[in-house]
Order: structure tokens, then sequence, then C-alpha cells
């Protein structure tokens, strides 16, 4: 049951901080072009390559992995936004921002996770924690 708790916890925490990001990447930008769950879902991704290098380096317990992994970063990333965000810009007929964004938001954000995982695997191994 605790395990639930955690996930309940971190995925609402995920998603006020996703509502708020969004909010205010939309305010700033045009509108016309899902901005602000593309910012999330990059964010989220270099995020959790940084996580997943410290926690394979460390000794965090799994509940704290679950609640931070699953949880929050699940809560935080958007990808069933994206793709009703993507339905609506084929549905529009905007096929360029469509693209753009199928491409963007997929090689970039695995871009993310890889430099997010090498970066912390660089600082931990600087400063030996878990090496």
């Amino acid at each position: 049951m605790s395990k639930v708790l955690l996930l309940m916890a971190g995925g609402g925490i995920g998603t006020l901080l996703r509502y708020q990001m969004s909010g205010l990447i939309y305010r700033v930008s045009s509108g016309a072009f899902p901005t602000g769950t593309l910012v999330v879902n990059l964010i989220g991704s270099f995020i959790i390559g940084c996580a997943w290098a410290f926690f394979e380096r460390s000794l965090i317990s799994p509940n704290i992995r679950l609640f931070f992994m699953i949880g929050l970063l699940g809560g935080f990333t958007t990808f069933s936004t994206f793709a009703l965000e993507n339905f609506n810009l084929i549905r529009d007929g905007s096929i360029k921002f469509f693209i753009i964004n199928v491409l963007v938001s997929n090689i970039a954000g695995i871009l993310l996770v890889f430099a997010g995982f090498k970066i912390v695997s660089a600082i931990l191994m600087r400063s030996k924690i878990g090496g």
C-alpha cells in the first residue's frame, strides 16, 4: 500500500509541476505550436537521464526511485497530451508543426536522456560517489 501512496504523491506533484510549467510557457508563446508540452517532455527526458545515472550508482531506496522516476516524472511528462496535440495538429492541417513536434520531441528527448545520464555519470565518477 505504501508504494501506491508514493506513486500517487509523486504523480500529483509531477502533474502540478507540469500544469504550472506548461501554462507559463503557453502564456509566453504564440499558442500555435504545443511548446509547453514539448519543453516539459524535453526537461523530463533530461532529468530522467540524470536520475537514472545517480540512482544506478547510489544506495537510494527503491521507494524513493519509485516516487521520483515513476510517480513524479511520470506525472510531469505528458505522452498522452503529446499524442492528442499531434492528433490536433494533423486534424487542423498543421502537418509541418506535427512533423517538427514529433521529430524534435523524440530525437531531442532521447538525446537529453543520454546527455543527462552522461553528465551525472561524469560528475559522480569525478566525485567518487558510487564509483
